[in-house]
C-alpha cells in the first residue's frame, strides 16, 4: 500500500510533539499491515468530513485519511487533535 502525505498533513506532523510523531510512526506500521486493525480505531467521519475516514494515534492525536477509488491508495490528509474535526 502507498500512502501519500499531503502538504496539509505534511506542515500538520511537523507541529506535534516529538513522543507523539514517535507513536505515530508506530501507528502508522500496524495501518500499513491492516488499516482497520482495532488498535487503531478507524472509523468514518461525519459533517464536513463525510467520506473521509480517522485513525487514533491516541487518546487526544489522530489521522484524517482515504482511500484511492482502487483501494491501493491511501492520502493522509491532516493529523492533529480534535480539533481537526
Amino acid at each position: 500500500m502507498e500512502i501519500i502525505y499531503s502538504p496539509r498533513f505534511a506542515k500538520s506532523y511537523k507541529k506535534l510533539p516529538a513522543r507523539i510523531k514517535k507513536i505515530a510512526e508506530q501507528k502508522e506500521a500496524i495501518f500499513r499491515n491492516n488499516p482497520f486493525d482495532l488498535r487503531l480505531k478507524t472509523h468514518q467521519l461525519a459533517g464536513k468530513l463525510e467520506g473521509l475516514l480517522a485513525f487514533s494515534i491516541n487518546q487526544k492525536y489522530r489521522i484524517i485519511f482515504e482511500f484511492s477509488p482502487d483501494q491501493k491508495t491511501v492520502y493522509f490528509h491532516q493529523t492533529g487533535d480534535h480539533d481537526i474535526y
